[in-house]
């Protein structure tokens, strides 16, 4: 299974910038860039709480499970 992060998408909604966006939750910008492309293997708790209060959504609008190519 695989996980495709949608934070561009809820950011677009909420017409947020990643700057404003990371200032606000307390990471640095590139961080936020390499989270809203999926090349991160983890995100902390209080990290995903601090987006979704930002963003007023819940982790289900940030974050999808999709079918994909299991390892053997």
């Amino acid at each position: 299974m695989e996980i495709i992060v949608r934070l561009d998408v809820m950011m677009a909604r909420r017409k947020m910038k990643g700057r404003d966006l990371a200032a606000r939750i307390g990471i640095t910008e590139q961080n936020l860039s390499l989270l809203k492309s999926g090349r991160v293997k983890g995100i902390r708790f209080e990290t995903l709480a601090k987006i979704c209060a930002v963003l007023d959504c819940q982790p289900g609008d940030l974050l999808e499970a999709a079918p994909g190519q299991t390892s053997a």
